[in-house]
C-alpha cells in the first residue's frame, strides 16, 4: 500500500502515446509529459491492423525465421565460375521460343515500350524474325513465350531480356549450393536492356556472344572462379554501391582477370577488343553484382514464418516483391515513376516507369541501401551526398541485420542494412530506396537518365495480407 500512496505524493512523469491533446492537458496543468507521436501505419486498414496484432503472438517464430533468412543472405559466398549459353543452363529454352524478362509475370499486351523494344531486339538477334515488324507480329500472335528471369534463377537489368543463345554469367553460392545467372553488360546508352534494337545494338550483342563470352569463359576457368563477395566488399570501400556505380568493382574484376586474359588462346585483335570493352564500360560488374545478389537472396527463400523480402523486381508496368515465407508468390502493384537526372534533350515526360531486376541489389543491402558508400553516385542519379547518407541510415529502420562483410566507411564501418522485413516497412512507413537507370517510354530509344525511387507501399500491404492469410490460426 505504501508504494501506491507514493504515487500520489511523488512527481509523476507521463509518457503519452497517441492523441497529443492528452499531453497538452497534462503540461497545461503543470505535469511532466513526454509525447510520442504514433499512429497506425498509413494505408493499412483497420482489419489488417487487427490481424497483424493477432499475428504478434507468433513473434518469436517470425523473429527466428527472419534471423535465419538474414543469416543466409549475409552468409552467402557467390563465386563466378563460368560463362554458358542460356539454353545450356535453362533447358526450357532449347525447344521453344522462350524469352526471359525482368520483373513479375507479364504478357505482350501489357508490356511497356522498353520491354517491347528489348523483345523485338532479342527476336532479331535470335534470327526468329527478319525485321522489327515481323518480330512484333510474332509476339502479338503468341509465337514467342515469356517468363520472368527470376523463375529460372536468373536476373537481367532494365528490360532484362535473356534469349536462348545469349551468354550467361554463372554464379555459384558455395555456402548454400545454389546457382544464379545473369547476362553480360552491354554498357550505357542505346542498348538492348533499355529497349534499343538498332543494327549497332545487334552487332554488339553478336560480338559479346562470339568474342567476349568465350574469352571470359577461358579466363575464369583458368582462375578456377572469382570470389565476387570479396570484390563487392572492396568496392564498397572504394566508393561503389554496386548497382548504379561499379567503377571500382569493374576495375577490381578486370585486374583479377588480367593474368588469365593474357593466357587466353585468342587473336591479339580480339584480346584488344575485350580490353577496350572493359576499359570503357564502367557498368561491366553490374550483372555480376546482380547474379551474386540473386544467389544470396535465393538462399533465403522458402523459410516458413519469415517476413524477409527475397526479391524486388519491375517489368516497366508493375513492381513486384517476393517474401521468404510466401515462397514464389508475387505481390504486385503499378511500377512507380523515377525522379532523377536526364540526358540532354530528355525530360520526365519521356520516361518509362521503373523497370528491371537490378533491385535484387537493394534486396540484399546494396544499391540504394549502400549509397552512404558512394556519395559520388548523386552526380549520376541526382540528390546530394548528404542525402545518400540519409538513405542508408533510413534503411537500418526496416532491416534486421548489418552485413559485417560489407562495411561503409562513411558510417564508421557499419555493415550494410540487410534483410528487409516487410512488416517493419509497413510499421515504420519507410519504403526501400532504389537507385536506377531510366529508360525512354518508347521502344527503340534507350536510356534517357538515372534517378532514385521507392518500392511502392501497395506491394507490402499485399504481402502482409497474404502472410496473415497463410499463417493466422
Amino acid at each position: 500500500m505504501a508504494r501506491l500512496n507514493d504515487l500520489f505524493t511523488s512527481e509523476l512523469e507521463v509518457i503519452n502515446i497517441g492523441l497529443e491533446s492528452f499531453h497538452q492537458s497534462l503540461t497545461e496543468a503543470g505535469g511532466q509529459s513526454i509525447h510520442v507521436k504514433w499512429e497506425p501505419p498509413a494505408g493499412v486498414d483497420t482489419d489488417l491492423n487487427q490481424k497483424l496484432t493477432r499475428l504478434a503472438r507468433h513473434q518469436d517464430q517470425i523473429q527466428t525465421a527472419n534471423q535465419e533468412a538474414a543469416d543466409r543472405i549475409t552468409g552467402a559466398t557467390p563465386l563466378w565460375t563460368d560463362v554458358i549459353e542460356a539454353s545450356d543452363v535453362i533447358p526450357e529454352m532449347q525447344d521453344e521460343r522462350l524469352l526471359l524478362h525482368a520483373g513479375p509475370p507479364i504478357d505482350w499486351e501489357a508490356m511497356s515500350g522498353p520491354q517491347r523494344g528489348a523483345v523485338l531486339g532479342a527476336a532479331l538477334y535470335e534470327e526468329w524474325a527478319s525485321d522489327p515488324e515481323s518480330a512484333e507480329a510474332m509476339a502479338a500472335q503468341g509465337e514467342i513465350q515469356f517468363a520472368p528471369a527470376h523463375h529460372y534463377r536468373a536476373v537481367g537489368p532494365m528490360a532484362g531480356v535473356i534469349s536462348p543463345s545469349m551468354p550467361l554469367v554463372v554464379v555459384e553460392n558455395s555456402a548454400h549450393g545454389n546457382q544464379a545467372y545473369s547476362n553480360l553488360n552491354e554498357g550505357l546508352g542505346k542498348v538492348l536492356r533499355f529497349g534499343a534494337y538498332s543494327e549497332e545494338v545487334l552487332e554488339r550483342l553478336h560480338w559479346m556472344k562470339t568474342i567476349l563470352a568465350p574469352i571470359l569463359r577461358e579466363a575464369v576457368t583458368e582462375l578456377e572462379g572469382i570470389n565476387l563477395k570479396l570484390i563487392v566488399a572492396k568496392a564498397l570501400q572504394m566508393g561503389d554501391e554496386t548497382h548504379n556505380r561499379n567503377v571500382a568493382a569493374t576495375s577490381l574484376i578486370a585486374r583479377t582477370l588480367l593474368p588469365a586474359l593474357v593466357k587466353v588462346d585468342a587473336s591479339k585483335e580480339d584480346l584488344v577488343s575485350v580490353a577496350q570493352y572493359l576499359e570503357v564500360n564502367d557498368h561491366f560488374f553490374l550483372n555480376f553484382s546482380m547474379a551474386a545478389a540473386k544467389a544470396a537472396a535465393d538462399a533465403a527463400a522458402g523459410i516458413p514464418w519469415s517476413t524477409i523480402v527475397t526479391a524486388m523486381a519491375r517489368n516497366g508496368t508493375e513492381f513486384g516483391i517476393r517474401v521468404s515465407g510466401l515462397d514464389d508468390l508475387w505481390l504486385t502493384c503499378p511500377a512507380p515513376e523515377v525522379e532523377g537526372l536526364y540526358f540532354p534533350g530528355y525530360t520526365q515526360e519521356d520516361a518509362n516507369p521503373d523497370i528491371g531486376d537490378s533491385t535484387i541489389c537493394e534486396t540484399v543491402g546494396l544499391g540504394g541501401f549502400a549509397m552512404a558508400a558512394a556519395p559520388a553516385i548523386t552526380e549520376f542519379v541526382g540528390g546530394t551526398p548528404a542525402e545518400a547518407l540519409t538513405y542508408t541510415r533510413e534503411m537500418y529502420e526496416i532491416t534486421i541485420k548489418r552485413n559485417s562483410a560489407y562495411t561503409l566507411p562513411t558510417l564508421g564501418f557499419q555493415g550494410t542494412p540487410t534483410g528487409i522485413d516487410c512488416l517493419q516497412v509497413l510499421d515504420t512507413g519507410i519504403y526501400p530506396v532504389i537507385n536506377t537507370g531510366i529508360a525512354h517510354k518508347e521502344p527503340g530509344v534507350g536510356q534517357v537518365g538515372a534517378g532514385v525511387t521507392r518500392a511502392p507501399q501497395a506491394c507490402f500491404v499485399k504481402a502482409a495480407e497474404a502472410f496473415v492469410d497463410r499463417y493466422s490460426e
